[in-house]
């Protein structure tokens, strides 16, 4: 893969550190001027990485790291959470890749093993919720996904539009 980028794997529990800075760092460049400096300010590696420890022994979170081990992004899904999309039975839930890193392929190589993983469940859809105001949303997009609904979410005090996005089918993302 481009830019050193050599190995894309199933998180383990050292890693909830480097997926605390990664998931920290990105929303501090990705949500700059949409979420509260204050709010942003204020996020830190420890909360995070509470937040990581709990999550990857849950399973479906996998990490991009450069060759020289440093975790520069990460991914993570399974079951849809909300159960009001019928017919949208699986969900990527977070996928943040440094800045510095983006554009060379990381992401599409960080969705694979989510979408293996929903089809290892039996389940063949997708849902992606991601803010209306990220540029993320044209990766969504180019892999393939559809608008299914809008809906509002409140991020630090603030009222913002999330974009539902849904594959009916993840066969055809690769």
């Amino acid at each position: 893969m481009k830019n050193g980028i050599i190995n894309i794997r199933k998180a383990v529990l050292s890693d909830a550190k480097g997926i605390a800075k990664v998931h920290v760092d990105c929303w501090k460049t990705t949500y700059k001027n949409i979420v509260s400096d204050e709010y942003l300010n204020n996020l830190t590696y420890d909360s995070r990485e509470k937040l990581w420890k709990n999550n990857i022994p849950n399973g479906g979170v996998y990490i991009a790291e450069n060759k020289e081990g440093e975790i520069v992004g990460f991914s993570s899904g399974g079951k849809e959470r909300s159960g009001i999309y019928n017919g949208f039975e699986g969900e990527l839930y977070a996928i943040y890749i440094l800045k510095e890193n983006q554009g060379n392929g990381i992401g599409k190589a960080l969705v694979k093993p989510i979408v293996d993983e929903i089809k290892e469940m039996g389940l063949n859809s997708m849902l992606v919720l991601v803010l209306k105001d990220n540029i993320s949303r044209l990766f969504y997009e180019a892999l393939g996904a559809k608008k299914i609904d809008t809906v509002e979410v409140e991020v630090a005090g603030k009222k913002l539009s999330e974009l539902v996005y849904g594959w009916e089918d993840i066969r055809i993302i690769y």
